[in-house]
């Protein structure tokens, strides 16, 4: 039986302004394992999910206007190529709206969350205990000066490989 012991790695990095936040998109779309990765991002209103989800969204080749998910709860994208050299599917989930954690079961999600390919996840606390371990969380903090401050944590190897 293998167990995971893999330890969480906690990196902090700024976004001084919305380029900042762009060029890390970029960079983070250009790594293999974002392929199948799970990404929560944390964060109060206006903090910078959506727009964060949208640079790498578009770093990863989706082409158009990038809807935020908060009322269709999911925007999916199925993508012929990426910069992976490999087609891409792609959910992204906004959790805002749930009432209740059990909305996410309900909803059927759990598929696709079984699945291959990206999930980004705004609000994941929204379906608390139902999500499965995230590779990927990143805690966006708005600062004073309209930067700011991004907390990294990779809960599995997959998860370290994105933010090495």
């Amino acid at each position: 039986m293998t167990v995971d012991t893999h330890l969480p790695i906690v990196k902090r990095i700024a976004w001084p302004d919305e380029t900042a936040t762009q060029a890390f998109a970029s960079a983070l779309a250009k790594q293999p394992a974002i392929a199948n990765a799970l990404i929560e991002l944390h964060g109060d209103l206006g903090a910078g999910k959506t727009t964060f989800a949208r640079h790498l969204l578009a770093a990863l080749g989706v082409q158009g206007r990038i809807k935020s998910p908060t009322y269709a709860v999911v925007e999916s994208y199925a993508l012929e190529t990426s910069p992976l050299n490999q087609p891409l599917d792609i959910w992204h989930f906004d959790f805002y709206r749930f009432n209740d954690p059990d909305e996410w079961e309900e909803a059927g999600f759990r598929d696709i969350f079984g699945a291959p390919g990206l999930k980004l996840v705004e609000w994941p606390e929204k379906a608390a205990g139902h999500l499965p371990r995230p590779d990927l969380l990143l805690a966006i903090e708005l600062q004073a000066d309209d930067s700011r401050t991004v907390t990294m944590t990779a809960n599995t190897p997959r998860g370290a490989e994105l933010i090495t």
